[in-house]
């Protein structure tokens, strides 16, 4: 069955580590209430979801989708940038081994799985701060046995290729196109986000809907002409780390027999 793996709020999550947003106060005991209903919506969808405790040293350790990359046959984790959130990767690892061969990134090299969009058997994955060429080489080494392709892609101005756009189902990506060319990802259709609302192409497809961040509603509309079911939820506290929808939650199919 569709599981994610989730890991609660650390009380210190104030001290995110933040790259494109100024740092504004975090209301931790709301973020913690967000989470809560994020996990809450995903049981709502069949999804059985496997949370992780709390790392109260680790600040970025809610963001677990950074730790590793999931697919059919193995789980590869990933190599983080900072030293902080590279000491989250052990547990998550110890987790996903109940359900997947786990295989390791060399430790010279980067890679977050905030910069992977898998979408079937192509992997897109963004060179930015915190992934770099080694990083996908080496993943796309691992993966190359079961026949899925990576294909790196450029982008700017925010943190991960997942903040610039995500797959949404039916062949469309969510995208500002402002942060990344999407002529990088092989004619997939489109919905731009709406103006004002930049930092809207980071939602979460799941049981043929679309989550999106309840402070983009222009954007929903747009998704909803273009024949998408959305739903909405409010991860205010969550945004002020830089976070998303996606970042909070890794899925994958298990088998519980």
């Amino acid at each position: 069955m569709l599981t994610a793996l989730t890991r609660a709020v650390s009380t210190s999550l104030a001290d995110c580590a933040l790259s494109f947003q100024e740092r504004r106060p975090i209301d931790v005991g709301l973020a913690m209430r967000q989470h809560a209903s994020y996990e809450s919506y995903l049981r709502s969808q069949g999804i059985h979801v496997v949370s992780l405790p709390a790392e109260p040293d680790l600040p970025d350790s809610v963001f677990v989708e950074d730790t590793a990359v999931v697919v059919d046959e193995l789980a590869v984790m990933s190599a983080p940038r900072l030293d902080s959130r590279r000491r989250e990767v052990p547990s998550v690892a110890a987790a996903l081994g109940r359900f997947r061969r786990v295989e390791t990134l060399e430790a010279a090299t980067m890679l977050e799985g905030g910069d992977v969009m898998r979408i079937g058997r192509t992997l897109y994955v963004g060179l930015s701060e915190r992934t770099n060429g080694d990083g996908i080489a080496q993943l796309a080494g691992l993966l190359a046995p079961f026949d899925y392709r990576v294909k790196a892609v450029e982008f700017a101005h925010c943190l991960h290729l997942k903040s610039a756009c995500t797959y949404v189902g039916q062949g469309t990506i969510l995208v500002n196109q402002d942060w990344v060319d999407v002529s990088q990802l092989d004619g997939l259709d489109v919905v731009d986000v709406a103006p004002d609302e930049r930092a809207a192409a980071n939602a979460l497809w799941v049981s043929d809907r679309v989550l999106l961040p309840g402070s983009f509603p222009a954007t929903r509309d747009r998704l909803e002409r273009a024949g998408f079911l959305v739903d909405s939820i409010d991860v205010s506290e969550l945004q002020k780390a830089e976070a998303g929808v996606t970042c909070c939650s890794i899925l994958f199919e298990a088998d519980f027999d």
